[in-house]
C-alpha cells in the first residue's frame, strides 16, 4: 500500500470513529488571584526592563514589585474573610490548587516576607556612589560582564544597576505562593522549579566578591538540580503506585478506599514503589528546608549570595518548602505515618544537633546564621512530626515568627561595613556595641529570638512546636531539641558578648546609615519579634484556625 493511500485510510477511520471532546477546564480566577497578581507584576516588570530608559527603571521596578506584593496580600486577606480558610475551603483549578487555611496562612506570610525583602533589595545608600554620582545597590552593575573585567569597571563607573532582580524576585514569590498550595505532585514540581530558577540567578548577582557569589550560585544550581531530579523520580514512582498525582487520590489509594493502578494492584511491588517514591519526594523537599544530611549547600550559598537575597531566601524558601512538606505528609501520606515518622525523627535529631554544634565553630556571621537556620529547620521538623492539628498550627506560627527575625538579622548585617564591603568576620564585630549601641542592640534582640529567650517570638515558636511534639509522644525529640537550643544559645550569646564587652578595634568597621527602606525592614523585624513574643495568643489562635488541610 502506498503512503498516500495509507494516510487516507487512517484519516477515514479516525473521522468515522466517535468524536470525543476535551472538557473545558474550570478555573476559579478570583481564588487564584494572589498568584495571578504576583505573576502579572513579574511580567509587567519584564516589560519595564524592555521599554523603559535605564534611568527610570529602578523606581518603576520598586513600585511594580511593591504594588504586586501588596495587592497579593490584600487578595489573600479577602479570600480568608470569605471563609476559604475554613468552611469554604476547597480545591481550585480542576483540583490542582488547594484554597484552604494552611495555604492562605503561608501565602500571607510569604507575601509579607517578600514585601520586607524588596525593601532590602531597593537599598541604595550603603555602597559608595558611582563616579557619575549615581546611587549604587548590592547587586552587580551588569550581570553579563566578567568579574574584574574592563566592561564591569565601566558599568560600575557609569552607575548601571541590575534592576532585573525585581521581576526575578516576583517570579520566585509566585512560585513560592503556589508551592504550599499545590494539591497534586505535578503542580508542586512546577512551582518548585518556578521559584528555584530565579533564586539560582539572584545568588550570582553580588556586587562585591562576585566570584564567591557565582560559585555559590553554581553550587546551589547543581545540588538543586539533583534534588529536583529526586523529586521528579519520586513523583513517577508514586504515580506508578497510585495511578494519580492528586494528593487526595494518593491518600485514598494508601488507605485502601480507592483502587490503585490495575497493572500493579495486589502485587508485592506496591509498597516498594510507595516507600521509595515517598523517600525521593522527601529528599527534594528536605533539601529546600536545609535539613541534614541535605544541608551542605546552605552555608556556602548564604555566604556568597548578596545579603538581601540571603535574607529573602532564608525566610521565604523555608516557609514555602515546609508548607509543601506539611501538605505532602498530612494530605497525601497520613496512612503511612508509621513508615515516614521514624525517618523524620532521625532527620530532625541530626539537623538540630549538627546545626547547633557546627555553628559554634563559625567565624563568619553569615555562615553562623546559615547553620542557625539549619538548626531551626530541625526545630520546625519536631512540629511536623507531631502529626496533629497542634503540630500544624505550631509550625505555621514558627515559620511566621522565624521569617521576620531572619530578615531583620540579615538586614543588620548589611549595615556593618569596611573598605571591602560588608564586614562579616566575627572579629570585626568586636566592640560594635560601643560604636553603634542601637545597631548592636537590635542585632542582639534578633540573636536572643533565635535562641528562644522569653518575651521574643522565638520562645513562643519553640514552645509551640515542642509542646505539640510532646503531646504526640515525641518527648525524647523534645529533650534533644531543648539541649540543642542550649548549645545554640552559647554561640548567640558569644556574639552579644563580643559586641558589648570587647574593646573596639582601631581599624574596626563602620556602621552605615541606611535609607528608609532598610530602616523600615529592620523596624518591622523588631516589631514582629517583640509582638509575637509578648502577645502571641492572637496569632497562635489564627494559626490554629488555619491548620486544616483540604483534599
Amino acid at each position: 500500500m502506498s503512503a498516500p493511500i495509507a494516510v487516507h485510510s487512517l484519516w477515514t477511520v479516525a473521522a468515522s470513529s466517535t468524536t470525543q471532546t476535551i472538557p473545558t477546564p474550570h478555573i476559579e480566577y478570583a481564588q487564584l488571584s494572589p498568584m495571578l497578581v504576583v505573576f502579572g507584576a513579574a511580567a509587567l516588570g519584564i516589560l519595564a526592563e524592555a521599554f523603559l530608559p535605564r534611568r527610570n527603571r529602578y523606581w518603576a521596578q520598586v513600585g511594580i514589585a511593591m504594588a504586586g506584593l501588596i495587592g497579593a496580600f490584600v487578595a489573600i486577606v479577602v479570600l480568608a474573610a470569605k471563609g476559604y480558610a475554613g468552611a469554604n475551603a476547597h480545591l481550585a483549578a480542576m483540583g490542582a490548587v488547594a484554597v484552604d487555611g494552611p495555604s492562605l496562612f503561608l501565602q500571607g506570610t510569604i507575601a509579607l516576607v517578600a514585601i520586607v525583602a524588596v525593601l532590602g533589595f531597593a537599598e541604595r545608600h550603603l555602597e559608595p556612589r558611582s563616579s557619575t554620582g549615581a546611587p549604587v545597590d548590592a547587586f552587580a552593575p551588569q550581570a553579563a560582564t566578567v568579574p574584574g573585567s574592563d566592561a564591569e569597571k565601566s558599568a560600575a563607573r557609569s552607575g548601571f544597576a541590575t534592576t532585573e532582580v525585581f521581576p526575578l524576585t516576583m517570579f520566585a514569590v509566585g512560585g513560592m505562593l503556589l508551592f504550599p498550595a499545590a494539591s497534586d505532585l505535578l503542580t508542586m514540581f512546577v512551582a518548585l522549579e518556578v521559584f528555584s530558577l530565579p533564586l539560582y540567578l539572584l545568588c550570582a548577582l553580588a556586587r562585591r566578591r562576585r566570584l564567591l557569589s557565582q560559585e555559590a550560585a553554581v553550587k546551589y544550581f547543581l545540588l538543586g538540580a539533583f534534588s529536583s531530579a529526586f523529586f521528579l523520580f519520586g513523583l513517577a514512582l508514586i504515580y506508578g503506585y497510585a495511578g494519580t498525582v492528586s494528593l487526595g487520590g494518593i491518600a485514598d489509594v494508601v488507605s485502601g478506599t480507592a483502587t490503585p493502578t490495575p497493572a500493579l494492584a495486589n502485587t508485592t511491588a506496591n509498597d516498594a514503589l510507595l516507600l521509595i517514591g515517598l523517600a525521593m519526594l522527601g529528599v527534594g523537599l528536605l533539601f529546600k528546608v536545609g535539613a541534614v544530611p541535605f544541608h551542605a549547600w546552605t552555608p556556602d550559598v548564604y555566604q556568597g549570595a548578596p545579603t538581601p537575597v540571603t535574607g529573602f531566601m532564608a525566610a521565604a524558601t523555608k516557609v514555602a518548602a515546609f508548607g509543601a512538606l506539611l501538605r505532602l505528609l498530612y494530605a497525601a501520606f497520613p496512612g503511612v505515618t508509621w513508615d515516614w515518622r521514624p525517618v523524620l525523627w532521625g532527620v530532625a535529631i541530626l539537623t538540630m544537633v549538627v546545626g547547633a554544634i557546627i555553628a559554634v565553630t563559625q567565624t563568619d556571621v553569615k555562615r553562623l546564621l546559615a547553620y542557625s537556620s539549619i538548626a531551626h529547620a530541625g526545630f520546625i521538623l519536631t512540629g511536623v512530626i507531631a502529626m496533629n492539628k497542634a503540630g500544624v498550627s505550631a509550625v505555621l506560627f514558627y515559620l511566621g515568627a522565624y521569617s521576620f527575625v531572619t530578615l531583620g538579622a540579615f538586614a543588620v548585617v548589611t549595615l556593618v561595613r569596611d573598605a571591602g564591603g560588608e564586614a562579616t568576620h566575627l572579629s570585626r564585630w568586636a566592640g560594635l556595641g560601643r560604636r553603634s549601641p542601637l545597631v548592636a542592640a537590635t542585632f542582639a534582640l534578633f540573636l536572643l529570638a533565635f535562641a528562644g529567650i522569653p518575651l521574643t517570638s522565638g520562645f513562643a515558636g519553640k514552645f509551640a512546636v515542642f509542646q505539640a511534639a510532646a503531646s504526640s509522644g515525641a518527648t525524647p525529640l523534645v529533650i534533644v531539641g531543648v539541649l540543642s537550643s542550649a548549645v545554640a544559645a552559647f554561640f548567640y550569646i558569644r556574639v552579644i558578648v563580643l559586641m558589648f564587652f570587647s574593646d573596639p578595634r582601631p581599624d574596626g568597621p563602620t556602621v552605615a546609615v541606611p535609607s528608609a527602606f532598610t530602616a523600615t525592614a529592620i523596624a518591622l523585624g523588631v516589631l514582629v519579634t517583640l509582638g509575637l513574643g509578648i502577645l502571641p495568643q492572637y496569632f497562635l489562635h489564627l494559626a490554629d484556625q488555619a491548620s486544616v488541610f483540604v483534599r
